[in-house]
């Protein structure tokens, strides 16, 4: 996603106006705007974005992590993972004990689908691993 769109749509899910962010963070209304708009986004101080971004709550990380682009545009993610972000949303909006529980029978599900779709050996594992039974099974 685009570095101008995703400043101005943060600043907007905060409820912050152009004028609201410069006060906060010390940078200029203008030079906010120069910045939402692509005119001065290639001159931005890392000061700079460092300042709006704690006025909008985020790490560094957060804004280029991703997840950024989940809060601003969801849809732009592949069905699966727009399914898993709204899990996951769901998950955490639980209490904690819900979430723990939640969570075990989610690993106990994914270790025994794992397991099913694991390829199966031809011969037993007696018939692989005992030498008596491989010698049984190689005559010719």
């Amino acid at each position: 996603m685009d570095l101008v769109l995703k400043l101005r749509e943060i600043r907007r899910l905060k409820g912050l106006s152009q004028k609201d962010a410069a006060k906060l963070s010390g940078v200029g209304e203008k030079t906010i705007s120069s910045f939402e708009t692509g005119e001065r986004v290639g001159s931005m101080k890392l000061s700079q974005l460092r300042r709006l971004l704690s006025v909008y709550d985020m790490t560094e990380a957060d804004f280029f992590g991703g997840s950024v682009e989940k809060q601003i545009a969801p849809w732009e993610l592949e069905p699966e993972q727009f399914a898993t972000a709204r899990l996951l949303d769901g998950l955490h909006s639980l209490p904690k004990p819900s979430q723990r529980t939640l969570l075990a029978k989610f690993q106990i599900m994914i270790e025994t689908i794992s397991e099913l779709n694991e390829p199966k050996p031809k011969r037993p594992r007696y018939v692989r691993d005992d030498p008596d039974w491989q010698m049984l099974a190689s005559r010719n």
